[in-house]
């Protein structure tokens, strides 16, 4: 009986190319194909190193066909990799999904982490909170119960990490000056890593003075 494939879990760079590990780099070029979250996006990673894996696209929309047409490559003996965006994949990223129904499907499919870059750590290790505990909470709802969203951060009993939108940080800075105590400390990381990364600290009520802009990729922590 034919062996069964390996899915290697990827971490890729959030932002600075260089940051990408020596292991991550060998796993792309060794793997039959690549999964990727947007395929223009890891083609431009995969061209930078000279990297020729043909990829295949997976993401928040990916039908069950799709899924199963993955699983069917692993059983056939392929070896994959799964890489997001940025990041390492099934931290708020749907890859968790496809690594779940792999688990399920076949107790012979190795699951294999590649570590690297993730945004939630990479700010947490500048910010200057206690991180013995702490609470990622993803990214805030669009729309309905961002309101929960805001009234779970205030609750946390530990240092709260969280993802924004450029399309939503200006309001959602708004929302933290609502339900979070003004004395309250919070670093807000932007484009980290990138060639413009800032890195705002101070109090959410001096969240005004910061004059954050409504562009780039945010991650911020608040302290307890």
């Amino acid at each position: 009986m034919e062996n069964t494939g390996k899915l290697y879990i990827v971490a890729t760079p959030i932002g600075n190319l260089g940051d990408i590990t020596l292991r991550a780099l060998e796993t792309l070029k060794s793997v039959d194909f690549v999964l990727c979250e947007d395929t223009r996006v890891t083609s431009r990673l995969l061209s930078h190193y000279e990297i020729k894996t043909p990829t295949i696209s997976y993401h928040q929309h990916s039908e069950d066909k799709k899924v199963r047409e993955i699983i069917d490559l692993l059983n056939k003996g392929k070896n994959l990799a799964l890489v997001t965006d940025a990041g390492t994949p099934g931290i708020s990223d749907p890859g968790n999904r496809l690594i779940e129904s792999v688990i399920n499907n076949s107790k012979s499919i190795e699951v294999i982490p590649i570590p690297g870059p993730s945004a939630v750590v990479t700010a947490l290790s500048i910010s200057g909170f206690s991180t013995d505990k702490f609470v990622f909470m993803g990214f805030p709802p669009h729309k309905n119960k961002r309101q929960k969203f805001f009234k779970e951060v205030a609750l946390a009993e530990y240092t709260v990490c969280f993802y924004e939108s450029n399309h939503r940080i200006l309001k959602c800075l708004k929302e933290l000056q609502e339900f979070i105590p003004s004395e309250s400390k919070i670093v807000i990381c932007r484009e980290l890593t990138k060639q413009f990364e800032s890195i705002y600290r101070g109090t959410v009520g001096g969240l005004a003075s910061m004059r954050i802009p409504e562009k780039g990729e945010f991650v911020l922590v608040i302290s307890k």
